[in-house]
């Protein structure tokens, strides 16, 4: 078997499931393309999911979804983005970085990105609010975050002088700013940053295995999809292990991690879905201005708090926008 053929191959394993259902004949065709894994994924989906209908489509009505997911493995990005390409998708819908695979890949076929970095930064778009070309999309605040997230770290732990920074060297684009981001804002703030490197399930656990090696007070991990869709992983290796660890969404805190600051990605990928379902009605992407969601959520688990003996300071509890108790 060829690698063309392998990598087909698991992006048919790796569909979501709602696949299963029988596509209508001649509707458009939605690439929905991925760096992370479904099982992560399903509220972001959804919300996708409400974008599209609000606008009048219906997956397996009136439109066909082919879901596409990398499972975490980065470098099968190109071969995937080249594949919808071939088979000629109305639109195709992808986060960072497959949608940067993908505007490689096609300057015809619309895309429609999610991001958490700034999509002018990143090289996605020129302009936010004439994007051009054939490509538009919808960003919410996170990667940009970091700096926030280590003085969250810094009030919840005061006397801390080393904090963690997890990073996914998978996308080493990302991985090497948010570590220069971090360095930069840490000075400023008399820590010091240990970089601890991690792509998949089995690096993750030795990571958080190795924290306290580093005798740091705090892990901030930083963002990224694959984390994100594995925010559950993640909560429950920063219980098994008992490390005090800061993410950006919701998911991760709710799920039993002691603290989350960050966007709403639910929001991007509903504001998506609007998108794509403006796109196949005829509207040209580069005329859309590339939407910004600015809704920012800190949650504070106390259970997780108590479980690893840390008094939550009361002002911080005071800005909270959800306390887990």
């Amino acid at each position: 078997m060829n690698r063309r053929d392998f990598v087909c191959l698991v992006c048919a394993a790796t569909v979501w499931p709602f696949n299963a259902r029988a596509q209508p004949l001649g509707a458009p065709v939605i690439g929905f393309f991925n760096v992370a894994s479904p099982k992560g994924f399903a509220n972001y989906v959804a919300a996708f999911h409400r974008g599209l209908n609000e606008a009048g489509y219906v997956e397996a009505q009136n439109v066909a979804i082919e879901y596409r997911w990398a499972e975490g493995h980065y470098d099968r990005l190109p071969e995937i983005a080249a594949d919808l390409v071939r088979r000629q998708v109305s639109v195709i819908v992808a986060n960072t970085p497959a949608n940067m695979e993908a505007k490689k890949a096609t300057s015809t076929i619309p895309i429609v990105f999610t991001t958490g970095v700034d999509p002018v930064q990143l090289g996605l778009v020129s302009n936010l609010r004439r994007p051009g070309g054939n490509v538009t999309g919808a960003s919410q605040l996170n990667a940009q975050l970091g700096s926030k997230r280590l003085e969250l770290a810094r009030e919840l732990m005061p006397a801390a002088t080393v904090i963690a920074l997890l990073v996914n060297p998978s996308d080493k684009g990302s991985a090497e700013r948010l570590s220069k981001e971090a360095q930069s804002a840490a000075s400023g703030l008399g820590l010091q940053i240990e970089v601890m490197r991690a792509g998949t399930a089995a690096e993750l656990e030795m990571a958080f295995g190795d924290f306290a090696r580093l005798r740091a007070a705090v892990m901030v991990i930083g963002a990224d999809a694959y984390f994100s869709a594995e925010s559950e992983l993640l909560a429950e290796l920063s219980q098994r292990f008992a490390v005090p660890a800061i993410y950006q969404t919701h998911e991760f805190a709710v799920a039993g991690g002691l603290m989350s600051y960050g966007g709403s990605v639910t929001d991007s990928y509903y504001l998506a879905g609007g998108y794509v379902a403006k796109i196949l009605k005829g509207e040209n992407p580069g005329d859309l201005p590339v939407q910004q969601s600015t809704k920012v959520q800190l949650v504070v688990n106390l259970k997780a708090a108590s479980r690893l003996g840390i008094a939550v300071p009361l002002p911080l509890l005071a800005r909270a926008d959800e306390v887990i108790e």
